[in-house]
């Protein structure tokens, strides 16, 4: 059995055609050591589906776990990472309609409780339970299939391309930072970084009919994909200066040293600013006497609640954000490493990275 055939009877079908009784996935045992192992096939237990996937993203956050330098409380090893992808359900546990077997899907990473006050107000990336997510406490989706809970499923249209779809955890996070900024048609905005984000920030906002939509970056080919993307200028930090006080909305996605106190400085007196970025240890604060004296409305955005999960996949549904423009590399489960070397790896030719399985 050559490799091709070998990865397709731990795909989708075994030989005879039923569902395959195995399934792969990357395990990191601990900070630098994984294994790629192969199991019998998860069960979705009650409430729960089962999910094959059929592409994940890979992230800083998921290079973070594999090094070691994610804090303590958000991961627990042995973790199979995860927590950007796509798929298609497969197996429904007790309790779930078994209509869903068979839809193509994506699902939200928190584990959120769903009673508590956060979660009653609407706030669900801001659960006060114990913290739960997808690929960094719970089995995520470098793997054949993954085991997630059928109430944080958002359906997917027939015809959807599940490449694309499983950018759809970061066009949750933007989404969530474009509805805090409630940009309106007319209005000056500024989109801080040209990373996965920023692109993804800079189709969202274009449909709201900015008369501007500025992209600051220091890589001009990121800029110039920003400008194909909806963009209508593009600015190097360097030059960003001229436009201190410009802007109505500024939109940080970079999350660099000195991005959050820039995105301030770029604000208009009265305007707004959205922190989506995650930010290290060290990073430049926000002067409190611009804040002040500029009565600037800053927000931060941590994850994505349900609310914008909902508004990125109807985007997504009816074509207004394209997240396969983003993708430069694609790569199978045996090569976990190769994938993971690229992202933050400084070349600037690397947009999105995806595992395939």
């Amino acid at each position: 059995m050559n490799s091709r055939e070998a990865k397709g009877f731990l795909g989708g079908t075994a030989p005879d055609g039923g569902p395959r009784a195995t399934s792969r996935a990357i395990v990191v045992d601990a900070p630098g050591t994984h294994r790629l192992i192969t199991v019998p096939r998860p069960q979705a237990g009650p409430g729960e589906v089962l999910v094959e996937v059929a592409a994940a993203g890979v992230c800083m956050s998921d290079r973070e776990v594999y090094e070691g330098r994610r804090a303590p409380d958000y991961v627990r090893y042995p973790v199979t990472p995860g927590h950007e992808w796509s798929g298609t359900v497969v197996a429904a546990g007790a309790g779930v309609d078994p209509a869903l077997v068979g839809r193509k899907t994506v699902a939200e990473g928190f584990r959120f409780c769903g009673t508590c006050e956060r979660c009653r107000n609407a706030e669900t990336s801001l659960c006060a339970a114990a913290y739960a997510e997808t690929g960094f406490t719970h089995p995520g989706a470098f793997a054949d299939h993954v085991v997630v809970p059928a109430r944080l499923l958002h359906l997917l249209p027939d015809d959807a391309d599940l490449r694309g779809a499983a950018l759809l955890e970061p066009a949750a996070v933007v989404a969530a930072a474009v509805r805090a900024g409630a940009p309106e048609a007319g209005e000056r905005i500024a989109v801080v970084g040209a990373g996965t984000l920023g692109l993804l920030a800079v189709q969202l906002l274009a449909a709201s009919s900015p008369a501007e939509l500025t992209v600051i970056d220091p890589r001009l080919d990121r800029a110039e994909l920003a400008c194909r993307m909806g963009a209508t200028e593009a600015r190097t930090p360097v030059h960003s200066g001229e436009a201190h006080g410009y802007y109505d909305l500024v939109v940080e996605t970079a999350g660099a040293r000195t991005t959050a106190a820039d995105a301030c400085l770029l604000a208009r007196r009265g305007g707004r600013v959205v922190l989506t970025g995650m930010f290290a240890e060290g990073a430049l604060g926000i002067d409190p006497v611009r804040l002040s004296v500029s009565q600037l409305t800053v927000r931060s955005v941590f994850g994505a609640p349900s609310a914008a999960w909902s508004f990125a996949v109807r985007a997504y549904s009816a074509g207004l954000i394209d997240p396969a423009e983003l993708i430069t590399h694609e790569f199978p489960l045996e090569r976990y490493t190769d994938a993971l070397a690229l992202v933050g790896g400084g070349d600037p030719k690397t947009g999105k990275v995806l595992l395939r399985p």
